[in-house]
């Protein structure tokens, strides 16, 4: 009996130091320290929440620049996270590049070159809020002619939110198409 009641204490102590402490103790840190990212990193723009800096978003209409397609089925729902586990040889990933290719040339009748290929492949996550540089410029054009600026007003833009690796060292240059197309709404806004 005696070690049923130091079992039961122990589990008692372990279940508040673990379960309750611990979490409200850095849920408070994290608010102090980094309320931002705590919070979700979300992006406002004039008091109206537009979305997260760190999960994509479906921009459709030609003034915006377009991301990555998502793995996550219903857009870029974050309850859905993670790959579509389809292999190189997988038909179903097959059609949906093949008709991801013929979207991207509907879309983008000017350019003539290879599609990048982060704009036809999901990332491991289905979440990427980046494309690379690459993948923004081939957009330059149709964005330019959709808001009726100048190419090069809409390149500097992406020159400007373009972000190198992380620590100088890790992963590529990217651009996040969320904070991209804020940019672009300020500074070159779609006239109607």
């Amino acid at each position: 009996m005696k070690q049923l009641m130091i079992a039961i204490k122990a589990t008692l102590l372990l279940t508040v130091l673990t379960g309750l402490l611990y979490p409200l103790a850095v849920t408070g840190l994290a608010q102090i320290l980094f309320p931002h990212q705590a919070n979700g990193s979300l992006k406002v723009v004039n008091g109206k929440t537009v979305g997260s800096e760190l999960i994509g978003q479906s921009f459709t209409k030609t003034e915006y620049f377009h991301g990555r397609p998502s793995a996550a089925g219903n857009g870029y729902d974050g309850l859905n996270s993670g790959g579509s586990n389809y292999g190189p040889t997988n038909q179903k990933l097959s059609d949906r590049v093949s008709d991801d290719v013929k979207k991207f040339r509907a879309e983008n009748p000017t350019y003539t070159g290879p599609v990048p290929a982060d704009l036809l492949t999901a990332s491991g996550s289905g979440l990427d809020p980046h494309i690379s540089p690459a993948s923004a410029d081939v957009q330059v054009a149709r964005v330019a002619a959709a808001r009726g600026v100048p190419a090069d007003t809409v390149r500097q833009l992406v020159l400007a939110h373009t972000e190198g690796r992380q620590y100088g060292l890790f992963g590529e240059p990217r651009v996040n198409v969320l904070e991209l197309n804020v940019a672009l709404d300020q500074a070159a806004p779609v006239r109607k």
